[in-house]
């Protein structure tokens, strides 16, 4: 007997990665081994040199082809087995490793969109729909498209044994979200990377494509975003951790550096418009929505929990967006001695 295992990997496509995958065969019982590809087709090597490694670090059961197939999350290396220059779960690992001790938790909230064709999904031939407010949330088939696409994708990734912890529709037509998490830095982006290729996977079977723009409509609509909840120990104890991370995403170059990195068209999204604070402008505040990081109410109220922050774009590399905020908060914590 045999099983498939479907190797997955981020390649090199700028300014916004894309997601590969191909299939290998392997016999039952088989360890998932190394694998190549070729990186000049992915925009990560040159076609004299093209052979670029697949390493496989996470993997689950693959609940389309079901029985014991898999879906397998890799790494892409060079050939001597160093990181390739894309390949920024490598960066994180470090970070991750660093400051396991204070025990960072991660939440993101994945929003996208549903195109038919040219068009999101709903949105009529000819025109524009009602103005978005009542899609959110919403029932019916006048305000609800693609229910079907997200039903049979939030399946997919619950029994692919992923950290799924909700879905719903978001302000506009075809405009849905799912949240993965709370668990550990690495976990939680290796696992949104396969709930988007389950994603996409699962539109392909509808004749339906969903998209990341983090603006896939210009105008008086709202953007797609990737809102990023976080916490530590001390977060969770201690309200005087919560100040202290929202000031360390503050202070100095941070926002600015943190923005730079937070996905392409950031500043399409980030206008100070639609439930967003300005770009090049940094503010936190409970249950503000308008904020560049917002302390949910609760959280105020208990005097412990997370912050959410609401600037990463919907095409954000999560691997990228989890040592950021790890790296600056984390150090910002142990700066004013509260860990």
């Amino acid at each position: 007997m045999s099983y498939k295992a479907e190797y997955i990997w981020i390649d090199g496509t700028e300014p916004t990665a894309k997601l590969r995958s191909k299939t290998r065969i392997l016999a039952d019982g088989a360890e998932l081994p190394i694998w190549g590809f070729d990186g000049s087709s992915t925009n990560q090597a040159e076609g004299h040199a093209s052979d670029r490694v697949l390493q496989p670090v996470f993997s689950c059961p693959d609940p389309i082809r079901g029985g014991d197939h898999v879906l397998v999350m890799c790494e892409v290396l060079n050939i001597d087995m160093t990181p390739h220059e894309s390949n920024t779960r490598a960066l994180l690992r470090p970070i991750a490793e660093k400051f396991a001790g204070q025990e960072p938790i991660f939440g993101i909230e994945q929003e996208y969109t549903f195109f038919d064709g040219a068009r999101p999904l709903g949105f009529p031939v000819n025109g524009f729909p009602a103005a978005q407010g009542g899609y959110y949330c919403g029932v019916g088939s006048d305000e609800i498209f693609g229910r079907d696409i997200v039903e049979k994708h939030l399946d997919h990734c619950l029994a692919a044994g992923l950290s799924i912890s909700g879905i719903n529709a978001e302000v506009m037509p075809g405009q849905w979200e799912f949240q993965v998490g709370p668990v550990s830095p690495l976990e939680v982006s290796d696992q949104l990377w396969i709930a988007r290729w389950l994603l996409y996977r699962t539109a392909e079977d509808f004749n339906v494509s969903a998209t990341l723009n983090p603006k896939p409509v210009k105008g008086d609509w709202n953007g797609a975003g990737a809102h990023t909840n976080f916490s530590t120990k001390a977060m969770r104890e201690d309200y005087r951790a919560i100040i202290s991370a929202c000031e360390a995403l503050g202070e100095g170059s941070k926002p600015l550096d943190h923005v730079k990195n937070y996905g392409a068209g950031i500043d399409e999204r980030l206008t100070g418009l639609h439930e967003t604070a300005p770009w090049n402008e940094f503010s936190y505040g409970v249950s503000d929505r308008g904020a560049s990081v917002r302390i949910p109410w609760q959280v105020e109220q208990d005097g412990k929990g997370y912050i959410e922050d609401r600037r990463p774009n919907a095409n954000v590399d999560p691997y990228v967006v989890t040592r950021l905020i790890v790296d600056t908060c984390c150090t910002g914590l142990e700066k004013d001695g509260l860990v």
